[in-house]
């Protein structure tokens, strides 16, 4: 049977690329029944019956994200703007969090900056970014400035793009690549959020080799799946202390003897960061349980 991978997904249909041909397709009941749902991003085993065909198969997985739902990425554009909205340091960390507990490796991108009028503004947030430990990369679509290193990210990868609506993901991608024309839309002055331009998950191939995933934007994100134990595991500043606190088991609030918290008095980590820890700690404890 024919193989591809799903790139889009859209009304109950599971569209499959097979080389140069696009396939509408339906996933097989026996997948409901056993919890699975093909996900954006899925190698797939399908069957064809005319014009359409059905997916009977979905291969393992070497990641998967659930906000935005999609599978197999490897990379992970994480697009936060400068300006309208405004930087939102502590979104960007639980996006983090998210990207690292997937074991998805994360590139920062800064938009908007042609919109924010204090340069040594620009310089701070890109200081607190290349502080922590990943690649950060300052764009401007209308002046296309950091189109090509944000190129160069992409080549070979099946990288997604995400941050919250009205950052600039569809206007990056259209001055990235001009034959795509997505949708933009304004920033809402009364809300001070865009708009969600893109409604689903849907992989672009590039011709350089490699897959883009436009995806629809979100301001929030939950934990549901992960644990306070695990938490630190996805700070990776924190992550190269574990091991070196008194006690075993350590959450790093007030327990004596601390390797994280002492780093935090040291200026080794960011004070806003480990705040930001904390903050998602308390989430994570107070999460209603699913049943």
């Amino acid at each position: 049977m024919p193989q591809g991978r799903i790139v889009k997904a859209l009304a109950g249909y599971y569209y499959v690329q097979d080389g140069d041909t696009l396939w509408q397709c339906r996933a097989r009941g026996v997948f409901r029944k056993k919890g699975i749902t093909p996900l954006v991003g899925d190698e797939v085993t399908f069957e064809t019956n005319g014009t359409e065909g059905t997916v009977t198969e979905v291969s393992a997985r070497t990641s998967e994200l659930v906000r935005p739902p999609i599978a197999n990425i490897d990379q992970a554009i994480l697009v936060f703007s400068l300006a309208e909205p405004v930087f939102n340091p502590q979104l960007l960390d639980k996006f983090l969090v998210h990207t690292e507990a997937a074991g998805v490796d994360a590139v920062i991108c800064l938009t908007k900056a042609d919109l924010l009028a204090e340069p040594e503004e620009v310089e701070r947030i890109l200081k607190r970014c290349k502080a922590i430990g990943y690649p950060v990369i300052v764009t401007s679509s209308k002046g296309k400035h950091g189109i090509e290193d944000i190129r160069a990210y992409l080549t070979g990868h099946l990288s997604v793009f995400a941050g919250q609506s009205g950052v600039g993901k569809s206007s990056l991608l259209n001055a990235l690549f001009s034959e795509l024309q997505l949708e933009t839309a304004p920033i809402s002055q009364k809300l001070g959020r865009g708009k969600h331009t893109t409604r689903h998950v849907e992989l672009i191939h590039l011709p350089e080799g490699g897959w883009v995933a436009d995806t629809p934007g979100f301001s929030s994100l939950d934990f549901q799946s992960i644990e306070a134990n695990e938490l630190a595991l996805y700070f990776k500043e924190m992550r190269a202390l574990l091991g070196e606190c008194k006690f075993r088991g350590c959450l790093h609030v007030n327990e004596p003897g601390c390797s994280v918290r002492a780093a935090v008095e040291a200026g080794e980590i960011q004070s806003a960061r480990y705040k930001h820890y904390l903050d998602f700690l308390q989430e994570i404890k107070d999460r209603k349980p699913r049943y």
